[in-house]
């Protein structure tokens, strides 16, 4: 009786480890539902500064693509999950990539998007800590939504806010060029 409980266990155990992908050090969930959309893991690496692993990153999508330029094009649900694996992220150092990643993501022309990317901005006043996840939703009907370990933060609406955002993962100059080919699963 206990060897058959024993391999009920972990026949149970290998479905749920089925259901997420290791990267980082961490898990991440291969589908996610938002507002009842669900999307599917299309590629996940891990963000890295100076051989130092900062976060697990993870592109959700709901068809697996490897165009970079038609996904950040397209007005369709997706979504990019950070997991902070670094407690060298901070909120300064997290805002301050961010901005870095804007500039990059629109060849310098943030101007149109200044007040949007302040609100994206404030949404990482609030201490960072290892282990916070992100997920950052883009819904066609609402704009970019996003949250911290799961409570809603606020929304951005515009597709030319989408497109700079998912740029800074995706655009020719990628906050990670190998985080950039994880999620593009290649």
């Amino acid at each position: 009786m206990k060897k058959i409980i024993f391999v009920f266990i972990a026949l149970m155990s290998a479905g749920l480890t089925s259901a997420q992908t290791e990267v980082g050090g961490v898990n991440l969930p291969n589908s996610e539902t938002f507002q009842g959309q669900t999307l599917n893991l299309n590629g996940a690496g891990v963000r890295e500064k100076l051989w130092i692993d900062l976060y697990a990153g993870g592109l959700y999508l709901t068809k697996k693509s490897s165009d970079a330029s038609a996904i950040m094009g397209a007005n369709e649900p997706m979504s990019i999950k950070l997991h902070i694996v670094s407690k060298l992220i901070t909120s300064d150092k997290m805002m301050e990539a961010v901005n870095e990643g804007f500039e990059n993501s629109t060849n310098g022309n943030t101007k149109p998007l200044a007040a949007k990317i302040k609100k994206f901005q404030d949404f990482f006043l609030e201490e960072i800590k290892r282990d916070d996840i992100f997920d950052i939703v883009y819904m066609p009907s609402q704009g970019v939504v996003v949250y911290k370990n799961d409570n809603e933060l606020g929304t951005i609406e515009g597709m030319d806010f989408k497109k700079a955002l998912f740029g800074i993962w995706l655009s020719n100059k990628p906050a990670d060029d190998d985080l950039k080919e994880a999620m593009l699963g290649k």
